[in-house]
């Protein structure tokens, strides 16, 4: 239990650092967002709790995967909110988007997979 509340510290520390950077620099806020340190952690945490490589090679390889139709958030939220949007409407189009696009993103894995 005290291993799970360390990785809910961190991980939660380091979204708040985010949020609070982005609040004064939006910029230095997107980058510490930007960069793969959930991912990271992640992996991190994985090898700690003596995952296999070959686990979290995989891990690593579906994040590659993955990170490519979440660009869809950071495309149609920004758009709808210049365009007079609300919040809310805006971040659920973009959410809906990127499950759109993680659907899409399967299915190609698979058919790509199959062959």
């Amino acid at each position: 239990m005290t291993q799970f509340l360390l990785k809910v510290a961190v991980s939660a520390l380091i979204v708040a650092a985010a949020s609070e950077l982005a609040r004064r620099q939006a910029w230095f806020g997107a980058l510490i967002a930007s960069l793969p340190l959930m991912s990271v952690l992640a992996m991190i945490w994985l090898w700690r709790d003596g995952a296999e490589p070959a686990q979290i090679a995989a891990f690593a390889n579906g994040v590659f995967w993955l990170v490519l139709p979440s660009q869809l958030l950071f495309l149609v939220m920004p758009a709808m909110l210049r365009n007079g949007f609300g919040f809310w409407l805006s971040l659920g189009a973009g959410c809906a988007a990127t499950v759109l696009g993680y659907g899409i993103a399967l299915l190609a894995v698979r058919a790509w997979s199959a062959h």
